[in-house]
């Protein structure tokens, strides 16, 4: 298809050019690695896009790549999940910064390394992979993984794969990032954050519209980034970053901060023209009250 040709070239350069930059211990590999980064100053509690209190770790394997506070095996409660699908031709370093922000909030995210991610299948497999980690005494994941609480999130084609991975019954809730049409959204049974870009001329605003409208059995939520276009997100995720983060501290977190950013007649994405060019919640959205997630 047009759109996952036009998709790959730049994808797959960024993809070379950032592994070049930041080393091998951040490649995809067949062997399990980790990379700690720094960590990072406390955010105000409403301060979404800014890095959160748990300095990070990554694991790097043949299937998936774990990105997830870096002292977890210590830590004194459960952490979230997030499933992620690349774009086409892309890997998960090319969406680092924005994997790193939600780790950094207390998420484990499972990256699947698949460039060809639209029929969810590595996603599907992290899911399994972290749940035999969690069971695992010898993990360092051990009991500190929230397997009740999951989400599904991706860009382009991966977009398309969240929407598709989100009939899993083990999904909480989806955020798809620009997604690819090849998707049905009637078989999702959980609340939908659906992004565009404005200025996207690969997955048109129209097209990530077409699934918001469909997805009227579900709270479903649909957002237009002003001034964003297809590759906004890749590397430094920008405007992208407090909005999910939100998105998922309240669906996955229950945190009612963050909930009032979606949800009630003080809905925050409703009012930042700034940030968006478009803000749209259906009826089933619009029933769901600011302070519960």
């Amino acid at each position: 298809m047009l759109w996952r040709r036009n998709l790959f070239a730049p994808l797959a350069a960024l993809a070379l050019a950032l592994t070049a930059s930041a080393g091998a211990g951040t490649a995809a590999a067949a062997t399990d690695t980790t990379v700690v980064a720094a960590a990072p100053a406390a955010p105000a509690a409403d301060d979404f896009g800014a890095p959160g209190p748990y300095p990070t770790a990554v694991e790097v394997g043949a299937i998936t790549t774990l990105y997830y506070p870096r002292d977890i095996a210590d830590s004194d409660r459960r952490h979230p999940v997030i499933v992620w699908g690349n774009g086409t031709g892309g890997v998960p370093l090319v969406y680092r910064d924005l994997m790193l922000h939600w780790a950094s909030q207390g998420f484990v995210v499972a990256a699947a390394n698949t460039p060809m991610s639209n029929l969810g299948i590595s996603m599907r497999a992290s899911i399994d992979m972290l749940t035999g980690r969690n069971a695992d005494p010898a993990s360092i994941f051990f009991d500190r993984v929230d397997l009740e609480h999951i989400g599904a999130s991706g860009h382009s084609q991966g977009g398309a794969a969240a929407i598709v991975v989100g009939a899993d019954p083990r999904i909480d809730t989806i955020l798809p990032i620009q997604p690819g049409p090849l998707a049905n959204i009637d078989a999702v049974r959980v609340p939908a954050l659906l992004l565009a870009g404005q200025r996207d001329s690969i997955v048109f605003p129209a097209l990530v519209k077409a699934f918001y409208n469909a997805a009227d059995h579900i709270p479903a939520l649909y957002g237009e980034v002003r001034g964003a276009d297809h590759f906004t997100v890749v590397g430094d995720p920008g405007p992208f970053a407090a909005p999910t983060t939100a998105w998922f501290r309240a669906q996955l977190m229950g945190d009612r901060t963050a909930g009032a950013q979606f949800f009630g007649p003080g809905c925050g994405i409703c009012a930042d023209t700034a940030t968006w060019s478009d803000v749209r919640r259906n009826g089933l959205a619009l029933s769901v009250p600011a302070a519960t997630p």
